[in-house]
């Protein structure tokens, strides 16, 4: 902009569009040569990809079979308010309006009203994700269920995914810009209205107004939710998203960088209170399991939530393993397998200690075997618990559902929770990237190598749901039990070798005391 262009009287909007131009990538501008490269990957992902799978699905049955429209909208409804919550629990760490550091001192260093440039940039973001939401659950909702074989049954799925994309974006504002009071009011207001909606359509089954109903209310719940997000955005503490954006800003470099567990780092909660709980009045140290739960204590609301996925997750594990014949009971068994295993991570901070102490071992000498029992007592047991209370509700909830192969149920409920423990143990033995993992592969298709540096980043998720599968695909459940044990037993084993343990002296030392 020059001393013309300043000095004469623009409209908010022309400034902030100004401002944004010059300033939003400063030297780090696209060139045409990665726009073609992204339109290249984007070409080989729907050629040998998407068109293959909406080929498939087009010429066989669906997977999951949602039955009538009445029995369609009471999930529909459970799906709205898992959204919801996601939606606003992402925006607690990172909103529609955390900015790039020094776009945001560059505008609060103007006479632009925040309102102007923070209310202008939610907008464009809540579009584009309200746009791919809805893209997104479409595509699922066509490869996944026989919601669209019917036009009517297609129209109302359409229309209800239309107001769920917009109430998640919506959401997402609402869960940034809105304090932790006004968030929590949100989520019992969606959920007691979907349990409404539920309700309601289960009493009326012949009227088939459920998803009609549904997408009206998520589309009034959006409508409401939006105006009153995206009025709070001029009261919104600016120094709070300052913080935010450069924390922000901080977490994309590690993740760009190839190290995506720093960049999680920097979103753990700071621990407080119980400083001296873990001393008793005689000046000894408490149990290990006393140990592990007031370290837990000591940041209530991730152990909160580790304990709620431990409970949910255990539930949707059990329904899934005891009806593995169907096809919606696989998803359930994975997802299920998947919020355990998120579960074991948030219900304590051990496994980083374990982790340090074993990547540091010279410095606190060979004989380290008491560390695993010190650091791995409290989230075994805590998920051990956790497995054994949702599981046992899940199955009192549905008897019927279990009779006859409960043993069965319990062999995989437990093999599946020994493979999820294995799994976080691979995972928070990660250190640094591996440099190799940076080697190009190279063929036909291109160079491959990201999906290595991909599988490593998420290693546990993808030791969890390809072990699920194969467990699914086994006839019988003592087999599958004992792979999980494998799969687990060969976790351990990569951890180890990570942290610099697995050699010919590990079994002479796991043995000391």
């Amino acid at each position: 902009m020059t001393a013309d262009t300043l000095a004469a009287p623009e409209p908010d909007a022309a400034r902030v569009r100004a401002v944004r131009q010059r300033y939003a990538r400063r030297g780090d501008r696209g060139t045409v040569r990665g726009h073609a490269y992204a339109l290249y990957l984007v070409a080989l992902f729907a050629v040998f990809y998407l068109v293959p799978v909406v080929h498939a699905r087009s010429t066989s049955p669906a997977s999951v079979s949602l039955g009538s429209l009445t029995e369609a909208a009471p999930r529909a409804c459970a799906i709205a308010v898992a959204v919801c919550w996601g939606a606003q629990i992402a925006g607690r760490f990172w909103g529609p309006v955390v900015v790039q550091p020094f776009l945001l001192h560059v505008f609060m260093s103007t006479d632009i009203s925040p309102t102007r440039y923070l209310g202008t940039i939610a907008r464009r973001r809540l579009t584009y994700v309200g746009t791919a939401g809805l893209l997104a659950a479409c595509a699922a909702a066509y490869l996944a269920t026989d919601l669209f074989d019917h036009l009517d049954s297609a129209v109302q799925g359409v229309a209800s995914v239309v107001g769920l994309s917009a109430l998640a974006a919506f959401a997402w504002l609402w869960g940034q810009v809105r304090a932790l009071r006004a968030n929590l009011l949100l989520a019992s207001a969606v959920c007691g209205t979907a349990l409404v909606v539920a309700g309601v359509s289960r009493a009326a089954p012949d009227s088939g107004v459920g998803l009609w109903l549904l997408a009206g209310v998520l589309a009034a719940t959006a409508a409401i939710v939006g105006r009153a997000a995206l009025g709070a955005i001029r009261t919104v503490d600016l120094a709070r998203i300052a913080r935010e954006s450069a924390r922000a800003s901080q977490a994309q470099t590690y993740a760009w960088t190839g190290t995506l567990h720093h960049a999680l780092d920097l979103y753990r909660p700071e621990p407080r209170g119980f400083t001296s709980a873990l001393i008793r009045s005689d000046g000894r140290l408490r149990g290990y399991l006393s140990q592990g739960a007031i370290r837990a204590m000591r940041t209530p609301g991730r152990a909160g939530a580790g304990a709620a996925l431990l409970l949910i997750g255990a539930s949707a594990l059990t329904h899934g393993a005891g009806g593995r014949e169907d096809g919606l009971a696989w998803w359930l068994w994975a997802v299920g397998a998947m919020a355990v295993y998120l579960g074991s991570g948030w219900v304590g901070e051990t496994w980083r200690g374990l982790r340090d102490e074993l990547t540091l071992a010279p410095l606190f000498g060979e004989r380290w075997g008491g560390t695993l029992a010190r650091t791995l007592v409290w989230p075994v047991v805590a998920v051990t618990s956790g497995a054994l209370l949702g599981g046992g509700s899940a199955v009192v909830a549905r008897w019927d559902h279990h009779s006859g192969h409960l043993g069965e149920t319990a062999l995989l409920v437990a093999g599946s929770v020994v493979m999820v423990l294995g799994a976080r143990f691979l995972r928070e033995m990660k250190w640094h990237l591996p440099l190799e993992l940076l080697l190009p592969i190279i063929t036909p298709l291109g160079d491959l190598s990201g999906l290595r540096v991909i599988a490593w980043q998420f290693d546990g998720f993808v030791v969890v749901v390809i072990g699920v599968a194969v467990m699914g695909a086994l006839p019988s459940a003592v087999g599958a039990t004992a792979l999980a044990i494998g799969i687990a037993a060969g976790c351990v084993w990569a951890g180890l070798r990570r942290t610099g343990w697995a050699h010919g002296g590990l079994f002479s030392r796991l043995s000391r005391a």
